[in-house]
């Protein structure tokens, strides 16, 4: 499997099946890379999240909850809040969790809540690697990811939705959340390329992955 972070909450995730897509952007100061892709995920309906147009081919839409399965990949959607006030200022998201060659992702999307509730914990906890948001103000920030983190317990974690250079939005760096996390050099690559036998198996790792 290999791992791409587009930039914001965008990814493409290449398995030996498929390609799955997560969230391409627009309207937010950077260009999306534009390929080919199986299966299109969307968590919710913002700029920087739904650029269909983006996505070539004709891939299977999910943008909603629900158990899905396509090319050999299990997708399990689930609501979250875009805030700490229960979806009333930001509205409703969809979390997912990705199950393909025996490694499960989670990704949060703008996951604003402060806590996970026991559903989402429930199918969230065993995830072996997780795509959360660090860059606050209309996510959670650094310590609120942080949290994240110790609820989940992933063996993987890959931070997003932070400010890059060429991002307009009003987000946070990644500072504070390496500040919160505890750590001063964090490794760093272009793309992680996995597979289970690679999962590391006592101390979680943090992983930044260059913008493609």
């Amino acid at each position: 499997m290999i791992i791409n972070w587009l930039g914001l909450s965008a990814f493409k995730i290449q398995t030996k099946d498929a390609v799955l897509a997560i969230d391409p952007y627009d309207k937010i100061g950077l260009k999306m890379p534009k390929f080919q892709a199986d299966i299109l995920l969307i968590s919710h309906e913002h700029d920087g999240h739904n650029n269909l147009s983006a996505i070539k081919g004709n891939p299977f839409l999910i943008n909603g909850p629900g158990e899905y399965e396509v090319k050999n990949i299990f997708i399990y959607g689930l609501n979250g809040f875009h805030d700490n006030k229960n979806g009333l200022e930001k509205g409703k998201i969809t979390m997912y969790l990705i199950e393909t060659e025996g490694i499960k992702i989670a990704f949060l999307s703008d996951i604003g809540q402060d806590n996970l509730t026991e559903a989402q914990l429930e199918l969230f906890g065993n995830a072996d690697i997780l795509l959360v948001p660090v860059g606050g103000f209309t996510t959670i920030n650094g310590p609120g990811a942080s949290k994240m983190i110790s609820q989940i317990q992933p063996r993987i974690v890959i931070p997003m939705h932070y400010k890059i250079p060429g991002v307009t939005l009003k987000l946070e760096g990644i500072d504070k959340f390496l500040k919160e996390f505890g750590v001063a050099q964090p490794e760093k690559m272009d793309k992680l390329k996995i597979a289970k036998k690679d999962l590391p198996q006592e101390e979680t790792r943090l992983i930044i992955l260059n913008k493609s």
